[in-house]
């Protein structure tokens, strides 16, 4: 799209700034709505006619008549500074050691608040330094310089391969292109790989446990397992906090003293894990099945799964001795024949928990919520100072 200024024949002042299209007859119609006059001809500046649109080059200045001949507009015998002479006359640039050539108008027009606009709209004012070659010296990078220079030729963002994004968009704030600026914000985004989700695979897995030392702590905060079959590993110590391990298999595994702490494992199976020492505070595990495992560890560490979400959880016949369930929540969990001797309760939601068979004793259940609880066939007598609501 080209663009030119027109005035009234004859004058340099209240110039409209139109687009070019079409024929000569639609820049004339243009011409006389913007003038408010009837226009038949156009001018350049050195007074020549007009008759082929072809003959219009961008940021060209026009006169335009309602057919009286061309007058010569009389303000010290020339257009005013930063029209003919300042918005059209070539400029060359030493940036950074390259040179670049342009228009004063491609420099000002389109960013004309931009500290290249107010560089270049008026001669001189700036003070700007030139070489031996007389080219304007800039102290920036002529690699992120070009792609802004073209921006402002033609409005379009175009980055060659190699060149870094970042960096163009480091320019581009230096100079205040504010419209460039977004469009390469956008760019930077779009350009960036996708965060991957995707579950860790056993396969995956294994191999960090194996480029692991056995006395190192493997981190897996955070990562998600979900699904992954963990089954029968040996995860001592391995830091899981916050990991997703929702419905994976850890049948069999090992993992004592291994941090599970608002870890989501919810549905996953453990059955028959060793889980002597672990560390699940306030993790959730509703639904999971850990049928027959091993919370008790001979040396006294005792697990903790303080504050747990352990709802329809399945941990019929678990070592559980010493563990620590305060305020967990086991609403409608299945604990038959667990031992849960000398196991902390207190204040534990055990509403319509199957308890049978289970060893309690010297478990505190002070201000727990036994609603509904099946206490059948307990292998020791449950005192009412264990369990005071």
């Amino acid at each position: 799209m080209r663009r030119v200024t027109l005035f009234l024949n004859g004058s340099p002042k209240n110039g409209k700034v139109v687009a070019v299209y079409g024929t000569l007859s639609d820049l004339l119609s243009v011409a006389s709505s913007k003038l408010g006059i009837k226009a038949t001809s156009v001018y350049n500046g050195k007074g020549g006619l007009i008759d082929d649109i072809a003959l219009i080059r961008d940021d060209d200045v026009l006169f335009v008549c309602e057919g009286e001949p061309f007058i010569d507009p009389q303000t010290d015998s020339k257009l005013p500074e930063g029209l003919s002479g300042s918005h059209t006359d070539w400029l060359t640039l030493n940036v950074g050691g390259r040179y670049f050539t342009t228009t004063r108008s491609t420099l000002v027009n389109k960013e004309p608040d931009s500290m290249l606009a107010h560089m270049f709209k008026d001669k001189g004012v700036w003070g700007n330094k030139q070489d031996h070659r007389g080219a304007f010296l800039i102290d920036r990078s002529p690699e992120y310089f070009e792609p802004i220079l073209n921006y402002l030729r033609h409005g379009q963002l175009i980055v060659n391969d190699g060149i870094n994004l970042l960096g163009v968009l480091e320019e581009a704030r230096f100079f205040g292109i504010d419209s460039l600026i977004e469009h390469l914000e956008v760019a930077i985004k779009n350009s960036q790989p996708p965060e991957d989700h995707s579950p860790i695979s056993r396969k995956e897995f294994v191999r960090f446990l194996l480029a692991t030392p056995t006395k190192s702590e493997l981190r897996c905060q955070g990562l998600n397992f979900s699904g992954a079959d963990l089954s029968r590993l040996d995860l001592r110590y391995i830091n899981f906090k916050m990991a997703n391990l929702s419905r994976c298999n850890l049948a069999h595994a090992n993992l004592c003293c291994a941090n599970l702490e608002r870890a989501d494992l919810s549905g996953s199976v453990l059955d028959c894990a060793n889980l002597q020492g672990v560390k699940m505070l306030c993790s959730n595990a509703e639904g999971a099945s850990l049928k027959l495992c091993n919370f008790e560890d001979p040396s006294g560490l005792k697990a903790n799964l303080e504050g747990a979400n352990l709802k329809g959880v399945d941990m019929e016949g678990s070592q559980m001795t010493g563990i620590n369930l305060r305020v967990a929540t086991l609403k409608n969990a299945k604990l038959k024949n667990c031992n849960l001797r000398g196991a902390t309760l207190a204040g534990t939601d055990l509403e319509n928990c199957d308890l049978s068979g289970c060893d309690l004793q010297e478990a505190n259940l002070r201000g727990s919520n036994v609603k509904g609880a099946i206490f059948e066939e307990m292998l020791t007598p449950l005192h009412m100072s264990q369990s005071v609501r």
